[in-house]
């Protein structure tokens, strides 16, 4: 499985970041059909005010706007769902042009980092 992250930002209005939220705590079953056919295994949405981080496992092979498209086109209810949450949300600073999820950068990784410790040959001393 291939982890994704991603970011973006709700509107500032607070009726729609409760609308938001609602929406959320029951998403329509044929978007869950639909992720899942495209090759979403597991998807998780965290909240800081206004800001959003999506954590995203997808099947290898999996590419965002392909597989997006491909979800879109698969039933109605996709498009009006993805259509009704644009509604609600604005690019974060720093997005690629066009783009309301922006992915973001790994830049720590401790199991990456504790590998890389034991995988070290020790200094000899003196």
């Amino acid at each position: 499985m291939t982890l994704q992250v991603l970011t973006l930002d709700l509107k500032d209005d607070p009726a729609a970041i409760r609308a938001y939220r609602k929406h959320h705590g029951a998403v329509w079953p044929e978007v869950l059909k639909s992720l899942r056919k495209v090759g979403v295994r597991q998807m998780r949405i965290y909240a800081l005010g206004r800001r959003l981080v999506m954590l995203m496992e997808t099947r290898p092979g999996f590419k965002a706007r392909r597989d997006f498209a491909r979800h879109n086109a698969s039933h109605p209810r996709c498009a009006e769902w993805e259509a009704l949450m644009k509604t609600f949300q604005e690019p974060p600073p720093g997005a690629p042009r066009g783009r309301l999820w922006a992915p973001m950068e790994e830049i720590f990784n401790l199991q990456r980092q504790l590998r890389r410790r034991v995988t070290r040959k020790p200094r000899r001393r003196g």
